[in-house]
């Protein structure tokens, strides 16, 4: 039997880390690969793996709704409540608009250090009952014990 120069590098690789002999992971390898079911433990460890990768999705565009709706949401508020600054003012008003800009950037990354989500705050907060079910929001004490009842 020939191995190729990487296969070989990568098979005494295999059997050192896990502390094999090379013939008992080839012999494996082989069972697995010969195996009748094999092909049916690799299509359902591929439908596990899109499965997961739906759901991850799911959830992607649902952060995403939420955001491009509350993105909206503010630029209409603030296209409407906004006023016009006299042309003396601008400097002081830009002045004031970058310290702001600089402190939202601050609380933001507060936020997100402490492994925040605003996002997920909000699904929680206008779909409590399906966010519990899908173990998006913890239980709080009394909410354990009522269930537990």
């Amino acid at each position: 039997m020939y191995l190729e120069p990487d296969h070989a590098r990568r098979l005494d690789q295999v059997a050192r880390a896990r502390g094999l002999s090379k013939s008992f992971v080839v012999a494996a390898a082989l069972d697995s690969a010969l195996s009748p079911d094999a092909a049916d433990r690799r299509e359902a460890a591929t439908l596990r793996r899109l499965d997961q990768l739906g759901r991850q999705f799911e959830k992607l565009e649902r952060d995403q709704n939420i955001l491009i709706e509350t993105v909206a949401i503010f630029v209409r508020y603030y296209l409407s409540a906004a006023p016009a600054v006299p042309e003396a003012h601008q400097d002081a008003v830009k002045a004031k608009g970058r310290a702001r800009f600089q402190q939202f950037v601050q609380q933001l990354a507060r936020h997100l250090q402490r492994g925040n989500s605003l996002v997920r705050e909000v699904y929680e907060e206008v779909v409590p009952e399906e966010s519990r079910f899908s173990g998006h929001a913890e239980q709080s004490p009394a909410e354990t014990a009522e269930s537990a009842a």
